[in-house]
């Protein structure tokens, strides 16, 4: 199982499925680091808590944790949340883990994508780039060894051929510099099993630790149906954004031929980091990954959600704009129940919840 197959997943008749189809489990990190996580980690950790226990209420969760940190893991979780000892150098696996893939006979594999650390924004990163491979191993899935840099966060799939990704990411040179814009579109419907690649220009204002990850702008409710982060403000560096993805999405159609249904999902407000939070990073050594000044504006997004069997957990920032975001995602999906959790301790980290979070298929 753990050696890659020498194939590719288009090849061998595998597609990425989209989030909304049947999952095994979610597969979750735990997070440690003092430069990228304040006060040692423990409001992270909380936070992490929080979304795994929500997440199991609909699906099985494995959380993965380092030697030094597994009892304290072990400790905040319930047992019906797996455990597992894993060296990692952050904790975000959405972007570290696996993509799975699926066959028509419900097989699943995984891609084991390069990982440069979203183009080497902390170093050291090896153990990160090996986080795929071993959660292979664990699931008992053969993997396709890609040599492309990406990640999960940066593209959303609808499971029936189509694929959305930000130019502002996976043509940024600090991912793959030797690889023109065609070249990474063939591996996408290589290793996705897609055919149509739509291409959204930048990704959410100030996501600058992902170059613009398509997962805080745009995703799949369903095939032919796409949330959109989006502001009115024509004043708010994002309107222009959003506005261009707006424009890109409704010129364009999907695999087979559909128009989208855009629904907008309107921002919280202006989220910034606080003196306080910034004082509770550690600024030691150097692995500290980006300058968290007090008064930066965060990436905050709605759109960063996760599907779960039957439910929704999104993220809330304690904003008024909390309560019409969970009304209109919960419209969205009314077979599902939308759970919303406060999440500011990992947009602090620099994402939220999907970028915690990566499904295995069933």
């Amino acid at each position: 199982m753990p050696t890659p197959t020498p194939t590719t997943p288009q090849r061998d008749g595998f597609r990425m499925p989209g989030e909304f189809e049947p999952h095994a489990m979610c597969w979750m990190a735990w997070p440690e680091r003092a430069d990228n996580w304040r006060d040692g980690a423990g409001p992270a950790q909380r936070a992490y808590a929080t979304v795994a226990r929500a997440i199991a209420e609909f699906e099985p969760v494995t959380v993965c944790a380092s030697a030094g940190q597994w009892a304290r893991a072990r400790a905040s979780l319930p047992e019906h949340i797996r455990v597992v000892e894993m060296t990692l150098d952050d904790a975000w696996l959405r972007d570290q883990a696996p993509t799975f893939v699926i066959n028509p006979k419900r097989e699943v594999r995984g891609i084991d994508w390069r990982f440069n650390a979203w183009g080497v924004k902390y170093e050291p990163y090896a153990n990160d780039d090996l986080a795929a491979r071993k959660i292979c191993e664990l699931a008992g899935v053969a993997r396709y060894r890609s040599d492309m840099v990406l990640e999960g966060g940066s593209i959303h799939v609808d499971g029936e051929g189509t694929c959305l990704t930000t130019e502002e990411c996976l043509l940024n040179p600090n991912r793959n510099p030797l690889l023109t814009k065609a070249q990474i579109e063939a591996n996408l419907r290589t290793y996705l099993g897609v055919s149509r690649v739509i291409w959204l220009r930048e990704g959410v204002y100030r996501d600058d630790d992902t170059n613009g990850h398509v997962d805080l702008l745009a995703c799949f409710v369903r095939p032919g149906v796409i949330a959109l982060h989006w502001t009115e403000d024509e004043h708010d560096p994002q309107y222009a954004r959003s506005q261009d993805a707006y424009a890109r999405l409704s010129a364009a159609t999907d695999a087979r031929g559909r128009p989208f249904e855009i629904h907008k999902i309107h921002a919280p407000g202006v989220q910034t980091i606080t003196q306080v939070e910034f004082d509770g990073l550690s600024r030691q050594g150097d692995g500290y990954a980006e300058e968290r000044a007090p008064g930066r504006r965060m990436a905050a997004s709605y759109i960063n959600f996760y599907i779960a069997n039957g439910g929704i957990v999104m993220p809330g920032f304690d904003d008024p704009a909390d309560g019409p975001a969970r009304a209109a995602l919960q419209a969205l999906f009314p077979e599902r129940r939308v759970v919303q959790l406060p999440s500011r301790e990992i947009l602090l980290g620099g994402g939220n919840i999907h970028c915690i979070t990566q499904q295995q298929p069933v």
